[in-house]
């Protein structure tokens, strides 16, 4: 019973230090519908994440690589100048590598009407 006690709380914490980051919020959120353009977009993580690329892809443009500027270094917000591309809908695909060196990605819509 000792063995399978010290078991599961080894488990735990392993799985806790080699969790993912998550982003908490994007700016503008994720579905949101706005008048404008942003002039930027804005990344908030759990943990600290290096982003290593980060796409814009617009319903009537080829996809867009976004300038990560200086920001190489691992933090957990982050944010970016956007170009207009004028109405539509917006995504955006980040990638990431976690502390852990894991390679992490994913994205976000919004709509400007």
């Amino acid at each position: 019973m000792k063995t399978l006690v010290t078991a599961a709380l080894i488990s735990t914490l392993a799985s806790g230090a080699f969790a993912h980051s998550r982003v908490d919020t994007t700016t503008p959120e994720n579905g949101a519908v706005m008048a404008e353009v942003p002039a930027e977009i804005g990344f908030n993580f759990a943990a600290d994440i290096r982003l290593t690329r980060v796409d814009m892809t617009h319903q009537d443009h080829p996809p867009v690589r976004l300038d990560l500027g200086g920001q190489t270094s691992f933090d957990r917000v982050f944010t970016l100048p956007l170009q207009s591309m004028g109405d539509g809908i917006y995504r955006i695909e980040w990638r990431g590598l976690g502390v852990d060196g894991h390679a992490m990605q994913g994205a976000f819509t919004f709509t400007v009407d």
